[in-house]
């Protein structure tokens, strides 16, 4: 098949992807979409839940695996849209609807240039491309389950959208809660412990922490106070403030380093809540990038979270789409983006496999 009709045929199923709504932890029909393109292009391919994987023709235990990822769910839509979210439809070049940016464009196109590689020969990679679920909300069936049941990956492409640059690192993320403490008392009556007026110097302290070590690809450490809670009525003083604060880890830290640190260091009880997220990496002079970058592509560090923290080899995102429209009201991908993307996608990959 020419890549033209490849083409047409990754933006009508994605078309079909947007008109299914697909959220977390309900995405059987996008799953059952995604299987009919394989069984209409003749390719075997798996399914385990919601997440739906195939490798290429000429599998070769002996070689190395690159894995082609992207996710098929999506988050709610908010009430900001003035559009039917579940409607796909074009206009100015724009095609509208729910995941057409984040990440259905990516994933399509992803689809369309493993299809087109599917049955070469004389790689020197096998390809194994994933499907994924629960991507939005981290979930118990996401990639991170499912690798250990996949074959072990070298390598990866994780397609979000990057307007088809090379995000060549991904910040990590640890959340923690923190807790100020102070002493109970009516308000009436004096109280020099109050833990609300002693949540003043902690909140200081964290907006004036600099983490040492930086980042070439990613910067510095951007640490946020995001939620603050305390107290049940006006005229109590409460014993503690609780605080959330979101951690956002250059790959210069470890997610582990980052917790001692701020253990060791912060005014106040802190624990973190996770510590899988880790920030994500691929060398500038790995063959894949250099095969971007001799195609006009520009590496960046990318500060949003995807399912590259699930996995332990080096990954590169990239993808067609901007990041910026994700998650927005009346979401859209333009469609020579995609058009684009797939060129794209086949022309790196023709210099990366030989």
């Amino acid at each position: 098949m020419n890549r033209t009709t490849l083409t047409e045929k990754a933006i009508d199923l994605l078309k079909q992807l947007i008109s299914i709504p697909s959220f977390s932890g309900e995405e059987d029909r996008t799953a059952d979409a995604l299987e009919a393109w394989f069984q209409h292009f003749d390719i075997p391919f798996e399914r385990i839940r919601n997440n739906v994987f195939a490798k290429n023709k000429h599998w070769d235990h002996s070689k190395p695996t690159l894995l082609l990822n992207s996710h098929h769910d999506t988050v709610r839509p908010n009430k900001a849209y003035t559009r039917d979210p579940f409607h796909p439809h074009t206009e100015d070049g724009k095609l509208y609807g729910l995941g057409s940016n984040d990440a259905g464009g990516c994933l399509v196109s992803l689809m369309a240039t493993f299809t087109h590689f599917y049955a070469s020969e004389n790689l020197n990679h096998n390809i194994l491309i994933v499907a994924s679920m629960e991507e939005e909300n981290a979930g118990p069936h996401s990639l991170r389950w499912l690798l250990p049941q996949l074959p072990p990956v070298d390598v990866a492409i994780v397609g979000e959208p990057t307007l088809m640059q090379l995000a060549i690192a991904e910040k990590g993320l640890v959340v923690f809660d923190a807790v100020v403490k102070g002493t109970p008392s009516h308000a009436a009556h004096p109280n020099d412990n109050n833990a609300i007026y002693n949540t003043i110097e902690v909140l200081q302290w964290f907006k004036n922490y600099k983490f040492e070590k930086t980042s070439e690809a990613l910067g510095d450490v951007k640490m946020t106070v995001t939620q603050i809670n305390a107290g049940t009525q006006h005229n109590v003083v409460p014993s503690q403030v609780e605080l959330v604060i979101d951690v956002r880890v250059n790959d210069a830290y470890s997610n582990q380093e980052i917790a001692h640190v701020l253990k060791a260091g912060a005014p106040c009880e802190i624990k973190e809540r996770g510590l899988k997220l880790n920030s994500s990496k691929i060398d500038k002079d790995h063959p894949l990038v250099r095969s971007g970058l001799a195609l006009g592509r520009t590496t960046y560090g990318s500060p949003t979270l995807s399912d590259q923290a699930a996995l332990t080899c080096q990954s590169l995102k990239l993808g067609p789409g901007d990041s910026t429209r994700s998650h927005s009201a009346d979401e859209y991908i333009y469609v020579h983006e995609i058009e684009e993307g797939i060129d794209l996608y086949i022309k790196i990959l023709e210099g990366f496999l030989g």
